[in-house]
């Protein structure tokens, strides 16, 4: 584990990884942070923190990675369905995941005469603990949650497990002609 917001911090990770185990058959590159706000009172500070490790820090740990994938190994980024929706408050996050999905492509591309696949994976709501994190009373979390779930029309949250279930599968042999794809799971949320 390092901090991806830190190149360096990076760097000796691929270092660690290299010596103790040589090559990597799976780089599942799962970091990210968001805060809201608008785009007229966004600070440089405010889009440096989230760029910095959603999407710099995601594109060098896939830079220095490259060197020590195997041939045939799969990537899956974790994107989100923001990338493709707008939501007001959410300009730098989205613009963040919109970025990745981008560099996803690009290197499915430049990665396939290695027959490397790379693949993101696009949660809608899903349960996790960051709402708690949130610092949001419980009153308002339960009031977000009913109106997320008046979207969904599976009408209920993704969990953690439906999430790690993708990534599975993008990385195993079932999912080896899939590459350059962003997988959308939300519930159906972005066709309503």
């Amino acid at each position: 584990m390092a901090d991806q917001s830190d190149i360096s911090a990076t760097e000796k990770l691929v270092a660690a990884v290299s010596e103790s185990y040589g090559k990597v058959d799976i780089l599942f590159i799962n970091a990210g942070i968001t805060t809201l706000s608008p785009i007229e009172a966004a600070s440089e500070q405010h889009f440096d923190d989230i760029m910095d490790i959603n999407f710099k820090g995601a594109y060098f740990t896939l830079s220095k990675f490259v060197p020590i994938l195997r041939d045939a190994a799969s990537v899956v980024f974790l994107s989100s369905i923001v990338a493709s929706i707008n939501h007001a408050g959410s300009s730098v996050y989205s613009a963040s995941k919109a970025a990745l999905n981008s560099v996803m492509k690009t290197a499915a591309i430049e990665l396939a005469p290695r027959r490397i696949r790379v693949n993101a994976v696009s949660p809608g709501p899903t349960e996790t603990e960051i709402m708690n994190k949130a610092g949001l009373d419980a009153a308002t979390l339960s009031t977000i949650k009913d109106s997320l779930l008046n979207k969904i029309p599976l009408n209920r949250m993704g969990t953690a497990q439906d999430v790690a279930s993708m990534v599975a599968y993008l990385c195993d042999d079932a999912a080896g002609f899939i590459t350059g794809a962003e997988i959308i799971i939300d519930g159906g949320m972005v066709i309503v």
